[in-house]
């Protein structure tokens, strides 16, 4: 099957998208850690605000990766 052609506009936007979520994860992490006063991954009590974390890195990694110029 041939390989759908996306417009660059579209392509764009799901990139930058990306982006905003990687910037909202490290953002999420750093105001995590600034409120709580906690920065140890080990601990079972955070376990949540890094599952958040990892979640909205992840996902915007992958975004940028699969939608940057080719």
């Amino acid at each position: 099957m041939p390989e759908q052609e996306t417009s660059e506009g579209a392509r764009k936007f799901w990139f930058w998208s990306s982006v905003i979520l990687i910037i909202i994860g490290i953002g999420f992490y750093w105001s995590w850690g600034l409120s709580f006063g906690t920065w140890n991954l080990f601990a079972v009590e955070n376990l949540g605000a890094y599952v958040i974390t990892l979640l909205l890195l992840s996902f915007g990694i992958i975004g940028a990766l699969l939608n940057k110029k080719k």
